[in-house]
């Protein structure tokens, strides 16, 4: 895990072999592409890096947001794209006999997964799975939930795709899969034995073996990227599978929540947009005065317990200003919002 940021001499793309990138925020907003993304997609290709695009979505089929990032000019395969149903099926396929019945509730995307590993797909209860894997989707019945709720009563191993709170929607934000697990857990006690879905790190670990295919070794998780724009989810995810990550500006992350992030949502480097695959990446030093210092940007702690920066639009200066706040909490020293910089970095 990452205590402060780091640097590379060459590109990130010529560094790591094989990106694990997340999608919403980092390569589209919605139906709308992030701008440079595909660009410096492209170009890390170009460079030998090869490319996974990771999801906590578990309704889209891979071949449906494939075909979207080929809208944007990416040559992508379904393949490509891990979503939490890929990785739960994959989960539990390992977990119970070839043939078991598996009671599923969630979108057609997971009973597809599911019976793709060679599992019968069951609806209830009285079917006596041996599991139930739980996802989101918004059709879910307060009934669907119940035959889930028996299931696990009765021994069901329990699966989700991920444990997600809330999801936004067009009209604000909604609960998300892990609001409709929590009402599973209220009226069994059982809490789901795993979870496909960042922050856990099985999504990269799967993404790494589906990435080698069967006659291959994986990619070394050192010659892996865990990129994405939520500190809570994919970089957490990161550092719980012991992956090195970028965390990009594009999306839910801003330069508060990177300067006061605790240890365990810290990423390996910073940057403002993927553009940075393709460049160096500076590293921030600490100076013998105790300043720290990030190409010629500097950021220091001040007498008065205030962080201060050289420059409040350089993403150096944020780098520098993340490590001087961490060494400083780390430390502890209290810090908050209004003991920090505010900076404008578009």
């Amino acid at each position: 895990m990452p205590g402060y940021l780091r640097g590379s001499d060459r590109p990130l793309a010529e560094t790591y072999a094989l990106a694990l990138l997340d999608l919403d925020g980092v390569v589209y907003r919605g139906k709308n592409p992030v701008d440079h993304a595909a660009d410096a997609i492209r170009q890390a290709e170009r460079r030998g890096m090869t490319i996974e695009y990771t999801t906590n979505n578990s309704s889209r089929f891979q071949a449906v947001v494939a075909d979207q990032l080929v809208g944007f000019g990416l040559d992508v395969e379904p393949w490509q794209v891990i979503t939490s149903s890929v990785v739960a099926a994959r989960m539990v396929a390992r977990a119970v006999p070839h043939g078991a019945k598996v009671l599923v509730v969630g979108a057609e995307h997971l009973r597809e997964e599911i019976l793709g590993q060679g599992l019968a797909v069951v609806e209830r209860a009285e079917d006596a799975p041996v599991a139930v894997v739980q996802g989101w989707y918004p059709d879910m019945t307060w009934n669907q939930m119940a035959q889930a709720s028996f299931a696990v009563e009765h021994g069901a191993a329990y699966y989700v795709t991920n444990r997600d709170l809330t999801i936004p929607r067009e009209l604000g934000i909604a609960p998300g899969c892990g609001s409709m697990i929590q009402a599973v857990v209220n009226a069994t006690g059982v809490e789901p034995i795993a979870s496909a879905g960042k922050p856990e790190s099985a999504m990269y670990d799967e993404a790494r073996l589906l990435a080698a295919g069967a006659d291959r070794r994986p990619v070394a998780k050192e010659r892996c990227l865990a990129i994405g724009d939520r500190l809570d989810t994919d970089i957490e995810a990161g550092n719980r599978g012991g992956y090195d990550s970028l965390a990009v500006l594009t999306g839910v992350t801003n330069p508060l929540e990177l300067m006061l992030a605790p240890r365990h949502l810290r990423p390996t480097f910073i940057a403002r947009d993927l553009r940075a695959l393709n460049e160096p990446m500076p590293a921030p030093r600490r100076e013998p005065d105790g300043r720290w210092a990030c190409g010629r940007s500097v950021a220091a702690l001040d007498a008065d317990g205030r962080v201060s920066v050289s420059d409040t639009d350089s993403m150096d200066a944020l780098r520098a200003a993340c490590c001087a706040v961490w060494e400083a909490t780390d430390g502890g020293v209290a810090l908050d919002a209004g003991d920090l910089p505010v900076f404008d970095i578009i």
